[in-house]
């Protein structure tokens, strides 16, 4: 292989990085299941007499090596919405139940991941798991950079991209403007991360996630608002004043 393919590739964690990750996600996981449990439990029952139909969503997403898998989250929208709408979800989608768009604003939605993530399909940190259609997108050479990797609950894009749906509000083609716009700023961020896999910037995400869920002033003081994997080449992001700063910039 020549120096400029080698170049072409991030280079990846090491195995011993990947070893410490893992032995963090089964202890960091299994201590969330077991304090959460209640809380878990609680709003499982609500969600039912919230609204008709089981108290949580599964729906098939693709895994670590390109191996599909099974996510778990809490419904937040009608029973059987995927028979009569996209994969994609604006901020006003008449599929939202009230309790679902609660659940959505807080991300409490989520947590059954947890149970993902001390199975081994998933990661606390690592790139959101996308749908096998939307998947398909992606060239061979960044699915390569995507498998490597497993999914995660929480990650830049996660962070930065929170208010997706309102970003997709409004669009005349949702779907278009999420493969041709969002799709690629969200590599870029896993391109990011995959170069900076480790225990304390897995850690930093995830207080990163919880602060600004409190408080999005807090991600100036967490210094993720100004990351270099928040910079965007304006062929990324249909944009033509060079790079942008802030996740703002990207609205269409």
């Amino acid at each position: 292989m020549s120096t400029q393919e080698i170049d072409r590739y991030p280079v990846g964690p090491s195995k011993g990085t990947l070893v410490v990750k893992r032995v963090f996600d089964i202890v960091a996981s299994a201590i969330a299941i077991s304090l959460l449990a209640p809380f878990l439990l609680v709003i499982a029952a609500v969600i039912k007499l919230d609204s008709r139909g089981p108290a949580l969503f599964r729906q098939d997403r693709v895994g670590q090596t390109g191996r599909p898998f099974r996510i778990c989250k809490f419904r937040t929208m009608i029973d059987g919405a995927s028979r009569c709408g996209s994969a994609l979800t604006v901020k006003e989608d008449p599929r939202i139940t009230r309790l679902g768009a609660f659940l959505r604003k807080w991300k409490i939605d989520e947590l059954p991941q947890l149970f993902n993530v001390l199975a081994g399909q998933m990661s606390l940190v690592g790139p959101r798991p996308e749908v096998p259609e939307y998947m398909a997108f992606y060239s061979e050479e960044r699915r390569r950079i995507i498998f490597s990797m497993r999914p995660g609950i929480t990650d830049y894009a996660a962070i930065l991209f929170r208010n997706e749906s309102e970003m997709l509000e409004g669009e005349a083609d949702p779907v278009e403007t999420y493969r041709h716009r969002i799709m690629p700023a969200k590599f870029k961020l896993y391109e990011h991360y995959y170069r900076n896999i480790g225990f304390f910037s897995d850690l930093r995400l995830i207080v990163s996630t919880l602060a600004v869920l409190a408080s999005p002033r807090l991600l100036d003081w967490l210094n993720v608002e100004h990351d270099p994997s928040t910079l965007f080449a304006p062929d990324v992001v249909g944009g033509s004043t060079g790079k942008c700063e802030t996740i703002e910039q990207l609205r269409p």
